[in-house]
């Protein structure tokens, strides 16, 4: 998951350099909406813990 959003940020930074703005904030909000996804479910996975012991 922080791979696609690295990977839509990369795309929003080089529209930006090449003056297509709307490809830019439409790239950059897709990365950030990844981002918080994959924050969340790393968040979720410490409070969770593991549910089984490890043999």
């Amino acid at each position: 998951m922080l791979y696609y959003a690295l990977v839509f940020l990369i795309v929003a930074i080089i529209a930006g350099a090449l003056g297509m703005s709307g490809v830019a904030a439409i790239a950059s909000q897709i990365a950030w909406v990844l981002f918080v996804i994959a924050i969340v479910l790393f968040l979720l996975y410490l409070v969770r813990g593991r549910s089984h012991p490890v043999p």
